[in-house]
This record gives C-alpha cells, sequence and structure tokens, in this order.
C-alpha cells in the first residue's frame, strides 16, 4: 500500500509556494488568531458559474490511473465511486455513493460483497443505468498492461489476480458479480477490513465495458480522453464522449450531468459549472485576483506573500485542512553510526522539529509531528493524538541537548557527542523548501558532532535515484514524506515501517531500513481486525515504530486555500482541495 513518489512530489512542488511565510501578528510562529472557514456544506445557492485558477492539470482523468490532488479534485465530482468522503468541516465522513450501505465482510475476513443502488445512470454518450458489471470491468481493465496505475498493491490479493499485467479483456475470477447489483471480491488472504477502507478510491469508479474496451484495447488505453462521468458533473463531451472540455495544460471545463439524479446521490452539486485555469503560472498575479474577484477560488497553497496577507485581514477567505501525511527525515538503520537505537534516540531528542517547521513556512503549513499516525487517520487519537506517545526524545519539539546527550552516553559515546570518523550522506532536493529543511537538518545533526555530506539532487531524483535505492547508502533522506491514500492506519505504517517491505533492488519505501520482526509480526496480526480494535492494533504498533526512533516526525502538514468573499468555499480533507459537488456561489 504505497503513495506514489510523483505523488509526493506534486505535494512537494505544491508546498513550495509557502517557503517562508513570515510572522504574523507579532508571533514567529506565523499565527493562528481566529478561525478559517470551511463553507457549509448542507447550505448553499444553487446556480452559478465557479472558477478556478490554477497552474496544474491534472495527471489523468482515467479513475484507473489519476494519483494527483488535481484529479481526485475532479474525478470526486464526476464519478461516483463506491465510497466517497463528504466533508465535514475539517474533516470527512466515508459515505456509500454507488454501494447501497456498508461493505459486508465475511467472517473469515477473506471476502467483501458490496450491493449497489439502483437507477445511478452513466452521462451521455451510455446512458443506461450502471451495475455490479461496470464496477468488475473497472478493476479488471486496471490490472492490465494497457492501463498503468498506482493502485494495483491494494487488491492484488484478489483470488486469480495476475502476477503480471494481464492482456485486455482478461477476467479475475475473484470478482464475483452476484447479481445486477451486488459484487463479491473474494481475496488470497484474510485482508478483508483493509480493502473494504480503499473502496473509497478512484479505480472504484465504474466503467462501461461496451464503451470502454475499444479504447482499452490500444496500449496505453486512450480511455483517458473518453472517459464518461457518472457523478453530478461531467468534462464537456462530444456525440461520441470525447472530451472536447479538457484542453491538456490550459484549462478543464466542467458541466452539469444530464443524468445526475440528485436523489440518489449525497452531494449537493449547487453549481452549474466549473470552469479550472490550468496554465496561471504567476501564483502572486492568481492569487491577488482570487482574493480581490468573484466566483474565484485558488488551486493550491498561496504564495508566502499571499498566505501572510489573507492570515493577517483576510482569514475570512482562507480554509485550512489537515494534509493527511507527516514529513520526516528518515535515519538509515543499516548505517552505523545510526544501528544504534540510542543514537537514533539522541539524534531525535536534539533536533529542533520547530526550526525546520520554519524553513518550511511556519506553522501554517504544519504542526510538529510527535509520531507517524496523523491527524484525521483512525488511530491517531489512541496513538497519542497531538502528544504521542510521551517518549522523552520527542518530548520537546525545540530540541533538548541534555536528552540528547543523555542517550549519546548510553550508545557508548562518553562526552555526549559523536567522536567517530563516519561521514553520513544526507540527500535533499535542490530546490526549496526541501533544500532548507535539509540544511536545518544538517546543522542539528552536527550538534552532536556528526560529520554530514549533504548532496543536493533535482526534486524528481530524490526517490527514485536515491533515497529509495539502498544501495546508494544514504544515511538521512532530507526531504521525505508519506501521504494517506485513504483513512487506514495500515496504508501509513505498512509500507514505510515493515521490514519485509524493504526492497534492496529498489523502489523501497521502508527508507529508514526498519526491520523489527516484533513490529512486522503485530503488523500480520492487525491487518485483519476491524473497527476499534483494529485502529488500537495500528495505534500500538505506531508506538512501538516511535519507540525504534526510525526518523525525524518533524512535521504534520497542513494545506491551506484561498477564495473570493462571495464563494462559499468547502475544502475536502480527503483530497486536500475545493469540492466543487459541495462549494456554491453566496
Amino acid at each position: 500500500m504505497t503513495r506514489s513518489p510523483l505523488r509526493l512530489l506534486a505535494m512537494l512542488a505544491l508546498l513550495a509556494l509557502t517557503f517562508v511565510v513570515v510572522a504574523c501578528g507579532g508571533s514567529d510562529e506565523g499565527g493562528d488568531s481566529g478561525k478559517t472557514s470551511n463553507g457549509s456544506t448542507t447550505a448553499g445557492k444553487k446556480g452559478g458559474k465557479l472558477e478556478q485558477l490554477g497552474a496544474s492539470d491534472v495527471d489523468f482523468m482515467d479513475p484507473a490511473i489519476t494519483y494527483y490532488t488535481g484529479g481526485f479534485q475532479v474525478l470526486y465530482a464526476t464519478q461516483t465511486t463506491l465510497y466517497a468522503p463528504k466533508p465535514k468541516g475539517a474533516d470527512y465522513d466515508v459515505v456509500p455513493a454507488l454501494a447501497d450501505g456498508q461493505p459486508q465482510i465475511s467472517d473469515d475476513k477473506k471476502s467483501v460483497t458490496v450491493k449497489l443502488k439502483k437507477g445511478i445512470k452513466f452521462a451521455p454518450p451510455v446512458n443506461r443505468e450502471i451495475q455490479a458489471k461496470d464496477i468488475k470491468y473497472a478493476f479488471e481493465r486496471a490490472a492490465t498492461k494497457n492501463v498503468p496505475n498506482q493502485y494495483t498493491s491494494y487488491f492484488n490479493f484478489i483470488e486469480g489476480y495476475p502476477k503480471k499485467p494481464s492482456a485486455p479483456g482478461t477476467e479475475i475470477p475473484g470478482i464475483v458479480v452476484d447479481n445486477p447489483y451486488q459484487i463479491t471480491f473474494k481475496l488470497t488472504k484474510p485482508l478483508a477490513p483493509g480493502f473494504a477502507a480503499f473502496l473509497i478510491m478512484p479505480v472504484t469508479a465504474p466503467v462501461p465495458k461496451e464503451y470502454a474496451e475499444k479504447f482499452d484495447k490500444k496500449n496505453p488505453s486512450t480511455y483517458n480522453e473518453n472517459v464518461i462521468a457518472s457523478g453530478p458533473y461531467m468534462v464537456e463531451n462530444d456525440a461520441q464522449g470525447k472530451l472536447v472540455g479538457w484542453k491538456p495544460g490550459k484549462s478543464i471545463h466542467l458541466v452539469r450531468n444530464p443524468n445526475w439524479n440528485k436523489d440518489l446521490d449525497y452531494r449537493p452539486a449547487y453549481l452549474d459549472e466549473i470552469q479550472m485555469t490550468t496554465n496561471a503560472t504567476d501564483a502572486n498575479v492568481a492569487g491577488r485576483q482570487v482574493l480581490q474577484g468573484q466566483n474565484l477560488v485558488l488551486d493550491a497553497n498561496p504564495p508566502a506573500q499571499i498566505l501572510k496577507r489573507v492570515v493577517q485581514r483576510q482569514k475570512d477567505q482562507l480554509v485550512s485542512l489537515p494534509g493527511g501525511g507527516f514529513r520526516y527525515f528518515p535515519l538509515n538503520s543499516k548505517i552505523k553510526p545510526l544501528d544504534n537505537l540510542n543514537v537514533r534516540k539522541a539524534i531525535l531528542a536534539a533536533f529542533d522539529r520547530d526550526a525546520a517547521i520554519k524553513a518550511r513556512g511556519g506553522s501554517f503549513v504544519g504542526q510538529p509531528g510527535t509520531h507517524f499516525l496523523v491527524p484525521g487517520i483512525d488511530g491517531f487519537e489512541q496513538a497519542g493524538g497531538d502528544k504521542g506517545p510521551g517518549y522523552d526524545f520527542l518530548a520537546n519539539p525545540k530540541g533538548d541537548m541534555a536528552v540528547a546527550e543523555k542517550y549519546m552516553k548510553a550508545a557508548g559515546y562518553s562526552s555526549g557527542k559523536y567522536d567517530g570518523s563516519n561521514e553520513l550522506l544526507l540527500i535533499a532536493a535542490n530546490v526549496d523548501p526541501g533544500k532548507a529543511q535539509a540544511e536545518v537538518a544538517k546543522a542539528q545533526l552536527e550538534k552532536l558532532g556528526f560529520k554530514i555530506r549533504m548532496r543536493t539532487v533535482p526534486q524528481d531524483a530524490v526517490y527514485t535515484e536515491w533515497c529509495q535505492q539502498p544501495a546508494k547508502k544514504v544515511a538521512i533522506c532530507g526531504s521525505a514524506g508519506w501521504f494517506k491514500d485513504y483513512n487506514d492506519p495500515q496504508s501509513m505504517l505498512e509500507q514505510t515501517f515493515k521490514g519485509s517491505n524493504i526492497h534492496p533492488e529498489g523502489g523501497n519505501n521502508n527508507l529508514g531500513q526498519l526491520n523489527d520482526p516484533k513490529i512486522d509480526k503485530a503488523m500480520d496480526a492487525a491487518a485483519p481486525l476491524e473497527g476499534k480494535e483494529r485502529y488500537q492494533a495500528w495505534a500500538d504498533i505506531d508506538k512501538m515504530i516511535t519507540a525504534q526512533a526510525p526518523a525525524v516526525p518533524f512535521i504534520w502538514d497542513k494545506t491551506n486555500l484561498i477564495h473570493a468573499k462571495n464563494v462559499n468555499a468547502v475544502g475536502d480533507a480527503y483530497f486536500t482541495a475545493f469540492d466543487f459537488a459541495f462549494t456554491s456561489i453566496k
């Protein structure tokens, strides 16, 4: 269960816009007087056209492939997934969308059954009712070589799932259409609770086989330019279904789906249309236009000076959402002296996490992390909430040299500082804020006597060419982050800290190479659990991981979004963007 490095880098790029937000309201923490407004989800004015300014296009329109925030924003307005996020202040609920009720999990945790609502239709030109066969085809096409995607690790344990990408048209026997309105997924492992949580994701949007298979026979599939909507909105298309409303790199035009039935949907869909500008490259100009204009929103975190102005003077035009992820400095436990637990604890104790956060922009871009389950993820409170598990080496966000020296002495360094000769390689992005935060990390490590060789590389090479490659012997990854794909603690902790997920040949997401058999065993035991028992088990695992000090958890991200005064702007904490299906014009 992994979040693509590309998605991570996209988040890095978006958050780079907020670099060095100067102090607001006299506080060097950025200030936090008053509350931001996340518009009403239950009261809105019907009609009107909203324009979103931005510099980023969607990655894909195809629900089996899209993996960036922009793609999610369009998808959850134009498609009806089995389950979906419903905004709730700075949080969200997971509600049945195409599904009719909650997923049914078998006693042996090896199957999941979902009933579908009757009467929901595809947009033109397909126009027919959506049935279980359309969900089956959506999953099966995602397993083919013509539809490359980031989701297969979430369902490659379905019975009969191909070991390598299959040919178009290949059926998966473990996906069973029980009747036109019920589908069952049969699993080879007792992983049903995690799989059920996954059913919120884009790949669960229905795809009509009789329409899409001609596109899916091409390599790669061209369904991306011919996607059929199933939600309240659709990308404007022609009579054949081609998306004429999408001009890649320029704009996206969303209009109402004439087949949408408001009585069968949880989304109010107030707006008549949405125009997305995706080539507004000057974010400062776009930000000012949004704050001064009408019917406008900005697609991503505003630049530093814009954010400062909003925080100080126009906070009613700001929506702040938890980012659903953590940024961290992984400490490679395969490299001396980081293989010593007490050394790692000393580093966490000495580390000034506040300084690293300021390098990213101050408190409005996040708060100091104290463990690896983040706000908004089930299990967070059981793991200690904001305060964390209470370990002394994470007690002070500004760092505590006395505690650090205690652990260094326990590691065998009588002076309380490192006096060895090993040089540690720190890899970081060559642009801010990744570069700035890595420079802070270098300074923190040097306080304890470590010799650091910092190497900056292009942002897209941080993961794929360095931090994910164990053979490169990166001691500290200075630009790492991990963000939720959906609200489940397993998806946050398993890929990042399970020893059996270390891939020596590359593509490794366990950047600290933590390999603790007790933690792995606890993860295997927690995977089949449900409800509160599941959340408590993963919270306990989070505490076990944090106790091993595999990384400095320096920030839990926030996303800041701005809008015009006359917009009832509703942010969605699931995909950290404005939710078009709930936003309205005042």
